[in-house]
């Protein structure tokens, strides 16, 4: 990398620009630093581009240059997303824009940049008193009739992440045309052109009403709050993972009926340095380790905690012998809809114009479980502000009853357009009161699907590969792979091919069209004994992702370590396939 002296000198130039006096002295020295050094390696990875929108905003490591997240990346971005806003609501005078952010360092400096800037461009900014969950963001923005929102988050990315998501007045993440057009305006934006001295008068804070206003908006997610005032007593231990759920998770379980929460202490302390994990993502095992000790402590009948920003969760609850187990995003999917489908059902409540949403790369048996219902799922891209988009378009016209995504997403009510980990945690500790009432755990009832739907497992793959180099590689691996896609994997032949980039799919041979609202970078592929391996860059971090499904054939008699151990040969086989 060091040696491609085409790149050196476009970084250099690049990083000069930050020696000017609209930079701080600290940013200049660091900087200047990099450019003295010899190993170029560095600068090359602060300024070989510019942080973009993904999926999921703009997310980086925090630190100087352009491919860095700091304030004067925020600053630009924030004087680009405004410029945007005064331009898509011409002679508007109330504009107004919802800022917040989470527990990550430099979290509230950066959101308290964000809404100066908004003010000093003429935009009214409600700013949170202290951190607050991402789906209050999102409610707040439809509750104040605002035009936008930023959130300061890197959901759950490590310490040394940070972001920010950018909201439209639907209160979900922007879509095209308006990434587009924010991207466009940002480009323009010089550092110069930012104008960080804020308007005090277009700034107010906002707080506990809120909070209230949301908690009630919450209770919309339950189903039936009888099994709840049967079972208030149920054991639930709650980790905050050191974030923004510490306060409104309690709050709403109590709201709900629930009266036995416990916490665990050393994880509702707000540190943006989450010291007692390697990684505050619910995926990870590890970041469950304090809730599990807890629970068998307590004799818990089960474990929840939210990540940083509060909108995935993650879900512990006991098998058959007594063990904890942890429940993957797709199996916490899985028991959302057949839960809300199952017991809406049970008590006259699901009507023709209900719907359902999931993801491509999210498990086949939710749609199973849908159609052998009579409920509508529909399939959209990765990113939760897909799933807004299909609540958008049926506004008016059909009800929305929940929608979620392999990864720990959820959200069963339609006041919020982001994942919500409040109301699902609310909602999956309705789900164990319910299973309670018939003598059972919520492993049980994950057993009970298996055995009327068929068992199978998910495992998600990921390949890091970062700075310019990894980015050219996952470049090219999407490329080969559509040059020359698998005929077969793990063995099996690969019936359909599925290409969201051309809205293309093969299937036996035969070409069709794929009917989406856009093109995404995403490969499928679907196999003869009913395999789908889906393969997608990420839009928010330095990795190309595998997800593979794997049913199990026959029958599932219940012996669950028995059917995972079948699942997990094949997803082997198909990491060999795919030389992963």
């Amino acid at each position: 990398m060091a040696n491609n002296a085409e790149l050196i000198a476009q970084c250099e130039a690049v990083a000069k620009t930050w020696l000017s006096p609209s930079f701080d002295e600290e940013t200049r020295n660091a900087v200047q630093a990099m450019l003295d050094a010899e190993d170029k390696t560095a600068l090359i990875d602060a300024f070989y581009q510019n942080l973009e929108f993904g999926t999921g905003g703009l997310r980086g490591i925090m630190g100087v240059g352009t491919n860095r997240m700091n304030k004067y990346i925020v600053g630009m971005a924030t004087q680009g997303f405004a410029n945007y806003v005064n331009k898509a609501f011409p002679g508007r005078k109330d504009l107004a824009v919802v800022v917040g952010h989470d527990c990550r360092n430099n979290g509230r400096d950066y959101a308290e940049t964000v809404a100066a800037i908004f003010s000093a461009n003429g935009i009214k900014a409600y700013l949170f008193e202290s951190l607050r969950p991402t789906p209050e963001i999102s409610f707040a923005i439809r509750q104040l009739g605002a035009q936008c929102g930023v959130n300061v988050t890197a959901s759950h990315n490590p310490k040394e992440y940070n972001g920010y998501k950018a909201y439209w007045e639907d209160g979900a993440q922007v879509l095209a045309p308006h990434d587009k057009g924010i991207i466009d305006e940002v480009n323009k934006v010089k550092i110069e052109d930012v104008k960080f001295e804020a308007n005090p008068d277009l700034i107010q804070i906002i707080g506990g009403e809120m909070d209230y206003d949301y908690m009630m908006a919450v209770k919309e997610g339950m189903v039936d709050q009888d099994v709840i005032l049967r079972n208030k007593d149920l054991n639930i231990v709650y980790s905050a993972m050191h974030g923004t759920g510490r306060l409104l998770v309690p709050l709403c379980l109590r709201s709900w009926g629930f009266q036995n929460i416990n916490v665990v202490p050393e994880q509702m302390v707000v540190d943006g340095n989450f010291p007692t994990v390697v990684s505050p993502n619910p995926e990870n095992a590890e970041a469950m380790t304090l809730g599990m000790k807890l629970g068998t402590k307590l004799n818990a009948d089960l474990v929840v905690a939210t990540d940083p920003d509060a909108d995935r969760l993650a879900i512990v609850c006991r098998n058959a012998k007594g063990e904890w187990q942890i429940l993957n995003g797709n199996q916490t999917a899985c028991m959302f809809y057949w839960y809300t489908i199952k017991n809406k059902k049970a008590l006259n409540q699901l009507n023709p114009t209900d719907f359902m949403v999931k993801t491509i790369v999210t498990s086949e048996l939710i749609a199973k479980i849908a159609r052998a219902n009579g409920v509508e799922c529909f399939d959209e891209y990765t990113g939760f502000k897909w799933i807004a988009y299909r609540i958008r378009e049926n506004e008016g016209k059909r009800k929305y009853i929940g929608g979620g995504e392999e990864s720990f997403g959820y959200l069963p009510y339609d006041k919020v357009r982001d994942k919500d980990a409040p109301a699902s945690i609310c909602l999956i500790c309705e789900i164990a009161a319910w299973a309670k009432d018939q003598g059972k755990t919520l492993f049980d009832l994950l057993l009970d699907i298996y055995k009327e739907y068929g068992f199978q497992k998910e495992a998600a793959i990921s390949v890091t590969k970062p700075g310019k180099s990894g980015a050219d590689e996952i470049k090219k691996m999407m490329e080969d792979f559509r040059a020359t896609p698998p005929t077969e994997i793990a063995g099996q032949k690969v019936v359909t091919v599925k290409d969201y980039k051309s809205l293309k799919q093969v299937s036996n041979g035969v070409e069709s069209d794929i009917t989406m609202p856009t093109t995404a970078n995403v490969l499928q592929w679907f196999t003869e004994d009913g395999m789908k391996i889906s393969v997608r860059p990420s839009g928010t971090e330095p990795k190309i992702k595998f997800y593979c499904e794997v049913p199990v054939a026959g029958q599932f008699d219940g012996d669950y370590e028995k059917a995972t151990a079948l699942a997990d040969a094949k997803i082997a086989e198909i990491k060999k396939s795919l030389g992963l």
